[in-house]
């Protein structure tokens, strides 16, 4: 049967797979024929996700993406990559008041440092396909709103979609593709560790035309497009996928 998103014989890495996004992110392109190679640094839940992945060349590599050493190991047991999903991200809401460099650091370490110089190491070691498609999970916070307490979070994002474009520019000429999903709120353990009560959650997701926050799966389905060959002629994108928060 024809499908333009098929991602059969692709071999795609995901990082932050332990959960959340980057575990549905891996899941749906292994239903989609992908070999994944999926990463992360809860070692037990990285099995987890592992166990869920259909196919039987998938792999399973634990890492720290914040620890240089571990960086390069990873690289190492990579195969030449036909796409990579950069989705690990953390968050420490705070108040601008109470940020200090700490605070700083810690975000940025894990949420820009880390995939961009994975994606530097993977250029370096010619570790990626021609037209290989890298892909940032990134945010509609800190392109298109903020929040309360989440200045540096936003300022991350940012700094992730502006990377993103450059690089889409850079890299065209070897054939490579560059994008982003900005996903409004998304049920995962982030917005669980958030600091919301369960009503402050329940006003949030009044403010979504859709009445409802987004699923993991859901921004797989945008990865997957963004993936496949079906996209063969988008770079340097942000894809907004919402529930149409930001036109309000």
């Amino acid at each position: 049967m024809y499908n333009p998103f098929s991602l059969a014989g692709k071999q795609i890495l995901v990082t932050g797979a332990s959960s959340g996004i980057g575990r549905a992110v891996a899941i749906e392109c292994s239903k989609l024929g992908a070999i994944v190679y999926i990463t992360g640094r809860n070692v037990d839940n990285l099995n987890k996700t592992y166990l869920e992945l259909e196919g039987v060349e998938n792999a399973a590599i634990p890492a720290d993406l914040t620890n240089i050493n571990d960086l390069d190991t990873l690289v190492a047991q990579l195969p030449v990559l036909d796409g990579v999903v950069h989705s690990a991200g953390v968050s420490y809401p705070t108040p601008f008041p109470f940020v200090n460099a700490e605070k700083i650091n810690q975000t940025f370490s894990v949420n820009f440092n880390a995939p961009v110089l994975l994606n530097l190491a993977l250029l370096k070691q010619k570790k990626l396909n021609r037209k290989a498609s890298i892909l940032f999970i990134s945010s509609i916070s800190g392109v298109h709103i903020s929040s309360p307490g989440g200045s540096v979070y936003s300022a991350s994002k940012a700094a992730i979609n502006g990377i993103m474009q450059g690089m889409a520019i850079d890299l065209a000429g070897k054939g490579i593709r560059v994008n982003s999903i900005n996903p409004g709120m998304v049920e995962t353990d982030i917005l669980l560790g958030s600091g919301l009560t369960e009503e402050q959650l329940l006003d949030e997701k009044k403010k979504y035309p859709l009445k409802r926050f987004g699923q993991p799966n859901e921004i797989a389905y945008a990865a997957v497009y963004l993936l496949s060959d079906a996209s063969q002629w988008v770079t340097g994108s942000n894809l907004k996928v919402d529930g149409g928060y930001s036109v309000l």
